[in-house]
């Protein structure tokens, strides 16, 4: 198999890849995480149907469906990947690019962990750090197969300044802590925790047990459905979430900025600029949105699709800046 079709495979599981994400989301906020108590199955069995009390009721309910939708989603993924890593290495064979076979590789232990981590989530009943590891992994998983498809970088007559390759790596680095801050807080249900915004019950910084919130690994007898953390602890982690938005669209705004400004940029690198910069304005809309409109669940889940978008294109930005002159 060639290059040219490895990327297009990677361009194929990337979609999959982002509908897991969204999936997870959507689970997640619907409160089906815990649909299936038991894994990889759901009730003891594979193929959900009507039979069983138990099943029925989470059935009926929608749960069970949702959880068990997301798994085939993860599982069709997990084989697309095995499949890309084995094209890849053909590929190389063939004098193809050696870079796409190591990321190949990385993904499939990447994968065996998300499965692991899918378990855990599971038998750990929301055990938030847990939870939030499954999202990093997961957009783990969904920036690497883009980055395969996205290739090796190529000559450009009109090279990016040398500091926008470490720069945006930087911006990467500040979105994937976002994207934690964000998915502890999905996590420890503390999204509703500062119904108002800009203010937090009225104080532009309000008082929380931060110590509390941020505390890793957590006790409760029943599992976390439904967030076991007090309220002060959750307005911590709620606020340190805009805390961390601030500082995320204060640079990737400035990065987007100082993209564009210099100067009859690479159109493919103008074209990855001005998404990021959208994807940005919207995603900070749609988290506004969120607290006003008290957490909708289309919002919230585009919310978490957004951020997987801006991740993609922040990538694109970071593989065009090393385009060669």
């Amino acid at each position: 198999m060639r290059e040219r079709s490895v990327r297009r495979l990677a361009l194929w599981m990337t979609g999959l890849a982002f509908a897991v994400v969204v999936l997870g989301a959507w689970v997640r906020l619907t409160g089906a995480g815990l649909g299936c108590p038991d894994w990889p199955g759901c009730y003891g069995r594979m193929v959900i149907g009507p039979e069983g009390t138990s099943l029925a009721a989470a059935i009926e309910g929608g749960k069970a469906w949702r959880e068990m939708v997301h798994r085939y989603a993860a599982g069709m993924l997990g084989i697309g990947i095995l499949i890309l890593a084995a094209a890849a290495v053909h590929s190389r064979r063939q004098r193809a690019e050696g870079g796409s076979v190591a990321l190949a590789v990385v993904l499939v232990g990447l994968v065996a962990f998300q499965a692991a981590l899918g378990a855990w989530t599971v038998t750990q009943r929301l055990q938030p750090v847990v939870v939030v590891a499954h999202l990093l992994g997961g957009m783990a998983v969904l920036g690497l197969l883009w980055r395969i498809h996205l290739g090796a970088p190529a000559t450009s007559a009109r090279p990016p300044p040398a500091w926008l390759r470490p720069a945006t790596a930087v911006g990467v680095a500040i979105l994937a802590v976002q994207i934690a801050l964000g998915g502890w807080t999905s996590a420890n249900y503390a999204a509703l925790a500062c119904p108002d915004f800009p203010t937090c019950h009225g104080d532009w910084w309000p008082a929380g047990n931060y110590a509390t919130g941020f505390r890793l690994w957590q006790e409760a007898r029943t599992g976390f459905e439904g967030g076991v953390l007090a309220g002060d602890a959750r307005i911590a982690i709620h606020f340190m979430h805009r805390i961390g938005a601030l500082v995320t669209v204060a640079y990737l705004g400035a990065l987007c900025g100082a993209s564009m400004r210099r100067g009859r940029p690479d159109r493919r690198l103008m074209v990855a600029t001005r998404s990021a910069l959208v994807l940005l304005i919207v995603q900070a809309v749609l988290g506004v949105s969120n607290v006003w409109l008290q957490l909708p669940l289309g919002v919230a889940v585009a919310h978490n699709a957004g951020a997987a978008l801006l991740l993609l294109a922040l990538i694109t930005m970071h593989h065009r800046s090393g385009r060669r002159s």
